[in-house]
């Protein structure tokens, strides 16, 4: 079985890569939590580019229904139709839709299947996806079909913690919290971005970047996508890795909220983040 090792714009833990691996050796969902920011999306990503496998997202909103991710019937469109005497109206499959589970269940390969926040959803979300991602399968009353995977895909689900999800749907995942990468981890993620980014510029980025973590109170902390960003602002921006020990060019990529920008303005005649 072919190994994730990370990809080329995604620099992996070695932790994180072997519980990738063993998710995909044991047939299970692979549930990912961290704060937001610290690359749980694009992990499936990565695993598609690395394994060369289609990827399939389900993006998870408060209105999210287990079901959407199934199938749809679209009984208004052949009510519709049967006015109208279009031909096929009694072809009751021409008006059901396979959602994104329905997708990777028929794709023939297998498929990297992300579902991306479960915890934006209501609380019997997870528990209700519990024999699809179970049995690998699901029934369409409609056309009395059952849809099964040709082939299992492999399962990454993303969460914020915004919720906590069902002690049974957990029991059938394997977990992992991706942690805030310290500085060292960060480097090599920037440099993974900007292979040929000024040294200097890079230590100094990201000794403001995370001094500006540890104003007290942030409302919300920049995150590596933020940081990223910032950076390619430096860049095209011109801006001298010396200029930022003593101001913080373009806060605003890096904070978004009001209250966390006035922390950055001095007190003093020393920038609030230098130490």
């Amino acid at each position: 079985m072919e190994q994730f090792k990370g990809s080329n714009g995604y620099i992996v833990s070695e932790d994180l890569a072997r519980t990738v691996n063993v998710a995909i050796a044991l047939e299970k969902p692979l549930l990912i939590k961290g704060e937001p920011g610290t690359g749980k999306t694009m992990l499936a990503h990565a695993i598609s580019e690395a394994l060369g496998k289609k990827l399939y997202i389900w993006n998870i909103k408060s209105t999210t229904k287990a079901q959407d991710g199934l199938y749809v019937y679209d009984a208004v469109q052949r009510l519709y139709d049967s006015q109208f005497g279009v031909a096929g109206v009694d072809d009751i499959a021409r008006y059901i839709k396979l959602g994104k589970l329905g997708e990777a269940f028929t794709s023939e390969e297998q498929c990297i299947l992300l579902i991306d926040e479960i915890d934006k959803a209501d609380l019997e979300f997870p528990n209700d996806l519990l024999w699809e991602l179970d049995q690998m399968e699901f029934y369409i009353h409609e056309t009395r079909e059952t849809i099964k995977a040709k082939h299992r895909p492999i399962v990454v689900i993303t969460s914020n913690a915004e919720k906590e999800l069902p002690d049974a749907f957990l029991r059938r995942c394997i977990f992992h919290y991706i942690a805030f990468p310290e500085a060292e981890e960060m480097g090599r993620i920037v440099k993974a971005h900007f292979p040929d980014l000024d040294g200097q510029l890079l230590r100094q980025a990201l000794a403001a970047f995370y001094m500006t973590r540890e104003l007290p109170d942030l409302q919300k902390k920049p995150s590596t996508s933020e940081l990223l960003d910032w950076i390619r602002a430096l860049v095209l921006g011109g801006i001298d890795p010396a200029a930022l020990t003593g101001e913080l060019p373009y806060p605003g990529v890096l904070l978004k909220k009001n209250e966390d920008l006035e922390k950055l303005k001095p007190q003093t005649n020393t920038a609030p983040w230098r130490r």
